[in-house]
């Protein structure tokens, strides 16, 4: 079988270096890194008592890890002000958490060489449970600052209205 269909002469699977993700309906500025996407379904052990010595198992609770996204720290407030929906400091008791719109749905969107959209996912139901706004300042580093989250999220799927682009061929000019 092929490994893609439309343009039967790639041999080589997509890049993990051109990427996006969306939220709120915009795309979100600087993201550097996504976390995996991973998910795992618990086995359940059972057996009759007439049953040889060994164990049946069949599936049980699925979970979805975390995932974390990176980025430069700029003066896009995006990540800071997602993450207060889940905890804003100081702003007085019974109002730290915004329970109407703490949780996002967001999509990954993954980019084949020449730039064109090839495989998105879409994560459902994620909230902010970790946050770092700075990273450790070393005055003799030599490196970006990063900022990260990482979303607790309930489920994802790949969206299938998604599919695979025709890729161009460039030809040299003579």
């Amino acid at each position: 079988m092929a490994q893609f269909t439309v343009n039967a002469n790639r041999f080589d699977p997509y890049k993990n270096f051109k990427f996006r993700v969306k939220w709120d309906g915009k795309f979100v500025a600087g993201v550097s890194k996504v976390g995996a996407l991973k998910r795992k379904t618990d086995p359940i052990e059972h057996r009759m008592g007439g049953d040889p010595n060994t164990v049946r198992k069949s599936p049980g609770q699925t979970k979805y890890d975390p995932i974390t996204l990176e980025r430069g720290i700029t003066h896009d407030p995006e990540f800071e002000r997602w993450a207060n929906k889940v905890w804003n400091f100081g702003s007085g008791l019974g109002a730290e958490v915004s329970l109407k719109d703490f949780r996002k749905d967001i999509i990954i969107e993954v980019y084949n060489e020449a730039g064109q959209l090839a495989i998105a996912y879409k994560v459902y139901r994620c909230w902010v449970s970790d946050f770092q706004a700075l990273p450790d300042l070393d005055a003799s580093a030599n490196a970006i600052a990063i900022e990260t989250m990482t979303l607790q999220n309930e489920g994802w799927e790949r969206d299938i209205e998604v599919t695979e682009p025709a890729e161009p061929s460039f030809t040299e000019p003579q």
